[in-house]
């Protein structure tokens, strides 16, 4: 893939985030004035879980001052007791919301992933790669030679010390004769 289908893979993500914000938005907006909850840009914010400056933003600032106005026009009438029940659905919805907006983003990035560490890949020159196996395999047959080298030393080491075990056990029986050779002569 190259740059300018990452930048619209980027640009696409972008915009799908910015949409699932906004959403989240009205939905708390629509949440808070259902429940009969004072209405500020702070509070929509908070609740839907975004920044107080996306709230100022033109299409959702003006949402957001209607509601204010409709809520101004009903402190006059009294305020109906709150439904536990829908603010918990709600919540809920936000939080699946959040929950499949942060699976996109991990998806998001587990592609983006995997495709900066294929280019990496694909910026290795094939010379280099040659090099460093050629370098490899030369390192190889030098440690074999070695260790074939101290392997014949070991044999060697082992048949001398079996020579000298031998040479040993002969000098000690003779020393016997000649000990019992001395002892019988006296």
């Amino acid at each position: 893939m190259n740059a300018r289908g990452n930048t619209h893979t980027l640009v696409q993500a972008r915009r799908r985030d910015s949409l699932d914000k906004r959403q989240r938005v009205h939905t708390a907006l629509a949440a808070l004035e259902q429940e009969g909850r004072k209405i500020t840009h702070t509070a929509v914010a908070r609740t839907a879980g975004v920044s107080t400056w996306l709230t100022y933003t033109e299409g959702i600032r003006e949402h957001i001052e209607a509601a204010q106005q409709r809520q101004r026009q009903r402190v006059s009438q009294p305020v109906p007791a709150r439904n536990p029940d829908a603010r918990l659905r709600t919540e809920l919805e936000l939080a699946r919301q959040e929950i499949r907006a942060l699976r996109e983003e991990r998806d998001q990035m587990r592609q983006a992933l995997r495709h900066q560490l294929g280019q990496q890949l694909d910026a290795l020159s094939t010379t280099v790669l040659t090099g460093r196996v050629d370098e490899l395999t030369r390192n190889n047959q030098r440690l074999a030679d070695q260790l074939r080298q101290a392997t014949d030393e070991n044999t060697a080491l082992n048949a001398r010390v079996a020579s000298m075990d031998q040479d040993l056990e002969a000098a000690r029986t003779s020393l016997r004769r000649m000990i019992r050779n001395e002892n019988t002569a006296r």
